[in-house]
């Protein structure tokens, strides 16, 4: 069996001096190289959106909450949390900020007495039409050293792995 080395950039060259660099074999090498680069990867193409939400004064939990709403319209608070991947609590906590911030409403469900949804108030719909075309040539700009192709072919990889991943389950 093939064997390589991974070493872990975060830790500092003091310790690296220190410490006998590790042998894995390659598919263990492979997995942490992976897991490493989407992690850097992800951090700086969030560093864009980031910058970009936090000009228009909202968090980037807020922003997901009214992208959603903006390209889905008005949506149940459990599809909301599904959609932006937080808990229930922390829905209620984004979608009462925004309701504070006069961004957001919530409308009863005629079917469902239980059920809430959030909507954009108009101040909202404004927002999102000045600030998400910004947003989304910022994005465009930041992944634009992969053609489409690449950035097509990169998504189904990627999907593939969230899908296989969360099937495993944590601590499988």
């Amino acid at each position: 069996m093939a064997r390589s080395s991974f070493s872990a950039s975060a830790v500092p060259a003091a310790a690296k001096a220190e410490t006998a660099e590790r042998e894995y074999d390659e598919e263990t090498a492979t997995a942490l190289k992976l897991w490493v680069t989407l992690s850097r990867a992800h951090a700086a193409l969030a560093a864009h959106a980031q910058d970009d939400v936090r000009q228009a004064g909202l968090s980037i939990g807020e922003f997901a909450v009214l992208e959603l709403l903006y390209h889905k319209g008005p949506t149940l608070l459990g599809d909301i949390q599904r959609g932006v991947l937080v808990s229930s609590g922390g829905i209620t906590f984004l979608v009462d900020k925004l309701a504070e911030k006069g961004l957001v409403e919530r409308r009863d469900c005629p079917s469902d007495r239980r059920a809430r949804y959030a909507a954009l108030t108009g101040e909202g719909e404004q927002l999102l039409q000045r600030i998400f075309p910004v947003h989304a040539r910022r994005i465009v700009e930041a992944a634009r050293m992969l053609s489409s192709d690449e950035q097509r072919m990169t998504t189904d990889l990627l999907k593939r792995l969230g899908k296989g991943a969360a099937a495993q389950g944590p601590g499988k």
